[in-house]
């Protein structure tokens, strides 16, 4: 341990859970550097002697993942192979007190928006120049942009706002400074998300403020795509979908948590909609954007879901016909409204119904995409495996989407756009040949 330590510090952060963790991370990464200390994203090689563990506590699922990964860590420190065990982010947050006592090996545990304490165990000062500097942990074409952080909503399953806090928009200039630096870098795609993507600027402009951040975002040059992730239903600024249809680089996409469809399902999860209300919402952004790709997400075996409301959540996604559906199964959350309901559906019974859901869902993308073949599409390129391209449409999003999958004897640089022409398709993925 001796020659350890008159080592220099070597730090390995570890990101769990969303794309909004994930650019904590980042930003964290950015702040070690710029005060020159040597860090590097959930690296494997063990040649790192401090880790970070940036958690999500957002649902069981990710709880327990979180934990493990904290007791995996600490267990190299017992075996010599780590100095210090640092946590951070919404596990850390949510559970600070009953985590110290049950894992005391652990050497720090922080909140959410205690990145300055987490510098000072660094001997490092928090940079307030650096503002919008990160280290991109993703492929240098792509990046997310947290426009805000924070929610001001009561859903009853999310206990997000128990970890994040309130709403708290960043100003417009920030925002825009940040993607020109990403270009910069060479991102050619920045993904905006927030907890809720269309309550931005309310707080500190005192109007929605989605659409001006959007023109001023598409006028950076060099910012080919735009995507649009984790907008709320209720009181939708329509105004967004005119700048969408009139600026070319921002992607005809939305991604929109609608959560269910059966009224009282809606109302137990104070989602402040109705059915009616969605469909109209969705038929409002068809009609103002012809051929936007819309996702969704699901909840399936929220307390007191019957049949009944499993039946007519597939029947809205047969009328709905969504280009992308993802379901969670309810997690029982402390501290959230919908704890107080009993917990009624069976563990297995949640899974059998996402399932059951899935496949309407499957059945209707799998349509969707046969429609597509023939047609040539713009797609960047994102990666090669086993001898083949993988890239996207501007319909389809970074992990949660469809690929496409690309056969070219020619050389695809990585983050470059091609043509393709679409040749076969599948559930979820598509295949395709390049156009010159």
């Amino acid at each position: 341990m001796k020659a350890r330590t008159l080592q220099k510090d070597k730090v390995n952060i570890i990101t769990l859970g969303c794309s909004k963790n994930l650019v904590d991370s980042e930003v964290l990464s950015g702040q070690l550097k710029a005060n020159q200390v040597d860090v590097v994203h959930e690296s494997g090689k063990l040649d790192h002697n401090i880790v970070v563990v940036n958690t999500c506590g957002f649902i069981d699922k990710a709880k327990e993942e979180s934990i493990n990964t904290i007791l995996n860590q600490v267990d190299l420190k017992k075996k010599g192979r780590l100095d210090k065990v640092y946590v951070t982010g919404c596990l850390s947050e949510r559970y600070r007190g009953d985590l110290e006592a049950e894992i005391p090996e652990v050497d720090a545990w922080f909140g959410t928006l205690e990145l300055p304490l987490i510098l000072k165990q660094f001997d490092a000062d928090y940079k307030a120049e650096l503002l919008g500097e990160r280290m991109l942990s993703t492929p240098k074409h792509y990046a997310y942009l947290k426009i805000s952080e924070g929610c001001n909503r009561t859903c009853a399953f999310c206990a997000i706002p128990l970890m994040r806090g309130q709403h708290i928009s960043r100003p417009i200039e920030e925002l825009v400074k940040e993607a020109e630096s990403l270009v910069q870098k060479g991102v050619k795609e920045i993904m905006l998300i927030a907890q809720e993507l269309t309550y931005y600027g309310l707080d500190i402009y005192k109007k929605r403020m989605l659409a001006d951040l959007l023109k001023r975002l598409s006028d950076v040059r060099g910012l080919e795509w735009i995507r649009l992730h984790y907008a709320y239903p209720n009181k939708f600024p329509l105004e967004v979908l005119d700048v969408m249809r009139e600026r070319p680089n921002i992607c005809n996409y939305l991604d929109m948590p609608l959560q269910h469809a059966a009224d009282n399902m809606l109302k137990a999860m104070k989602r402040q909609s109705t059915r009616a209300e969605m469909e109209e919402l969705v038929a409002a952004i068809r009609d103002k954007v012809p051929g936007i790709c819309l996702r969704t997400t699901l909840i399936a075996g929220f307390p007191g879901e019957t049949r009944d409301d499993v039946e007519e959540l597939k029947d809205f996604l047969q009328r709905q016909r969504f280009d992308r559906v993802g379901i969670f199964t309810y997690s029982h959350e402390e501290g959230t409204s919908g704890y107080q309901l009993t917990d009624d559906v069976p563990a297995d019974e949640k899974q059998a119904r996402a399932q059951e859901v899935m496949e309407v869902q499957q059945e209707i993308s799998y349509e969707k995409n046969l429609e597509k073949i023939g047609n040539t599409y713009k797609v960047i390129i994102d990666k090669k495996e086993a001898g083949r391209y993988l890239g996207r449409t501007e319909f389809d999003s970074v992990e949660v989407d469809n690929e496409v999958v690309i056969h070219s004897a020619k050389k695809l640089p990585i983050g470059d756009f091609v043509q393709v022409k679409i040749t076969k398709a599948y559930d979820y993925d598509l295949e395709g040949e390049v156009i010159e």
